[in-house]
């Protein structure tokens, strides 16, 4: 993973409401464990049409949604299934930001685990993002807000692992990786006690 200390980019808005992990990532492409290539296949049912053609009315195919790092979505955002396939798909796709009212808690979970920033904001300012899609942000993982352009912010709670996780572009492995010194000197002094 790599660090994600700030991200700079403007909104891709997908506003539908309980968009499950089967529409961001559909069950029948869980075959791999590899985290490249899904974002080919990331919300796969509304991006392409029956022939493989891109479906022009699916709002990520749009020309002003190319590029977006910032999806901004509608509530309940990743409901259903624990798939950390729906993560990766995102990631894989260019998405490294989600924002929405509602997030469903093991999304959220699985997305801050693999580097994904899966922010939770107030109804108020969901409704803001909503309403002006493609605006451009600047989101700062450690200071835990979204500056907006007129410079006005949006505040976020994030717990402290996910954020030291995201700053550091490390899983809950690395972390513990990063603390292997310790962790053989606490052996050692058990094993000198027993």
């Amino acid at each position: 993973m790599k660090p994600l200390t700030q991200l700079r980019s403007r909104t891709a808005v997908l506003a539908h409401t309980n968009i499950d992990t089967d529409r961001i990532i559909p069950a029948r492409f869980l075959t791999t464990t590899e985290r490249t290539g899904l974002g080919e296949h990331a919300f796969e049912d509304w991006r392409y049409r029956a022939d493989g053609s891109d479906n022009p009315d699916f709002e990520l195919n749009r020309p002003e949604a190319r590029g977006c790092q910032i999806l901004v979505a509608g509530r309940n955002f990743g409901c259903g299934s624990s798939r950390e396939h729906a993560p990766w798909a995102l990631l894989d796709f260019g998405i490294q930001a989600v924002l929405s009212s509602e997030i469903a808690d093991i999304f959220r979970s699985n997305a801050l685990k693999n580097g994904l920033l899966a922010v939770v904001v107030s109804e108020a300012e969901h409704r803001w993002l909503l309403d002006h899609p493609g605006v451009e942000l600047r989101i700062d993982v450690a200071g835990g807000f979204i500056e907006l352009p007129d410079d006005g912010r949006f505040a976020f709670e994030l717990d402290g692992f996910a954020r030291h996780c995201l700053l550091h572009g490390v899983d809950q492995l690395g972390f513990i990786r990063q603390h292997a010194a310790e962790i053989e000197a606490f052996e050692q002094r058990v094993e000198q006690a027993a």
